[in-house]
This record gives C-alpha cells, structure tokens and sequence, in this order.
C-alpha cells in the first residue's frame, strides 16, 4: 500500500509563499525552493532594516538640529547638554521638525537654554 502523503497541505503551504513572491524576478517568483530561499532571505532584510531605519532617522535628526543650531551660534553637543540641564524634555525628532519648518520656534528654544 502507497504511504499516505497530506498533498493538499503541502501544496497549499508552497502556493502561499508563492503567492507572496509575486513579482519577483526570474525563477524567483516561480521556482520552490528559490522563491522560499528569496523571501525568508526578504524577511531575514525587513527585520534588519527596520532597525537601519531608526538609525538612519536619528542621525538625520541630529545633523538636523545641528546646522539649525550653529546658525544661532551653538554646537548641536552643546544644545542638547544645555536643553538637558534646563530639564527641558523635547526629543530629537520634534527637535528637528521645530528647525526645518518653524525656525522661530526652534530659536525661542535655543534663547531660553542660553
């Protein structure tokens, strides 16, 4: 008697990674064992570069408040030690914002930490 394979499952579990494999290039999109190997190697990438992500954004942030800051005559170091001393609890994001789109908010800032 033949072995008893659960065929439905198996294929079910292949067409659905194949399914999320759409629109890749090449074998990629339609050969099993390469379409998997891309995507978990996709995941392995996503996972990776969500942290990337919020590395980038800081540093993008503080050369940000840096520049806006030395156009008030301080280093971004100096800003934010000052900006802590005063206990003035702002992140570097709103920070940034502050500096790009409302610079007189950003210069109050800076003359009340100086």
């Amino acid at each position: 008697m033949p072995r008893s394979v659960n065929h439905v499952a198996s294929r079910a579990k292949r067409k659905k990674i194949l399914k999320l494999t759409r629109g890749y290039y090449g074998s990629r999109k339609n050969v099993w064992t390469v379409a998997k190997n891309t995507w978990e190697k996709g995941l392995t990438y996503a996972y990776r570069d969500r942290k990337n992500n919020k590395r980038n954004f800081r540093a993008l942030w503080i050369q940000r408040i840096n520049a806006a800051a030395r156009l008030e005559g301080m280093s971004y170091s100096k800003l934010m030690g000052a900006l802590h001393k005063a206990g003035i609890e702002i992140n570097r994001k709103v920070l940034a914002d502050l500096a790009m789109n409302n610079p007189e908010a950003f210069k109050a800032i800076v003359e009340k930490v100086k």
